[in-house]
């Protein structure tokens, strides 16, 4: 009976830590969820990966486009777009058909500067190229790569891209 009555307490302590804790967790995540929503912008793209499947290495260069897009409240600067390995390219078109780029890997060659900014709602295409021979022999198998869009005032986007690569 005695330990009946100990187990009984034992349980109702833990339920009470637990949602004390949970409480304060939530009072947390307020804060933290306002401050979100007011960042001046959120660049988001609404298929951030691509699965080019199987490709051949002697068919040549491969291609896809992404839309990213400002979805915050204010205009947001782009800063910089580069990409993860030398066998991928990226150019920037905005709405108005204005190209940038080339963008590549940092460190290999100059990096190009990025200028302009999307308007809140405003999209751009963001046209990636990769050339599954700048590897030779060596890059035969599944490839990742990822493209990555830094903006001033939000965080940066990623989007990534496979293909399983054949001679």
């Amino acid at each position: 009976m005695l330990y009946g009555l100990i187990a009984i307490s034992v349980v109702a302590i833990g339920f009470g830590i637990y949602q004390s804790q949970q409480k304060a967790v939530s009072a947390q995540a307020t804060p933290a969820q306002a401050q979100v929503a007011q960042q001046p912008g959120a660049l988001i793209s609404q298929r951030p990966n691509y699965d080019f499947g199987t490709i051949s290495m002697a068919a040549g260069k491969v291609s896809t486009t992404y839309r990213i897009k400002n979805e915050g409240a204010a205009p947001l600067a782009l800063d910089k777009i580069y990409t993860s390995c030398m066998c991928t390219e990226a150019t920037l078109v905005t709405a108005s058909g204005r190209k940038q780029g080339p963008f590549g890997m940092p460190g290999h060659g100059p990096l190009k500067a990025v200028s302009g900014q999307l308007a809140p709602g405003e999209t751009a295409l963001l046209e990636v190229v990769f050339d599954p021979a700048a590897h030779g022999p060596s890059g035969v198998g599944r490839i990742e790569r990822v493209v990555t869009v830094e903006t001033k005032g939000a965080a940066p986007l990623e989007l990534g891209m496979v293909a399983m690569v054949r001679p």
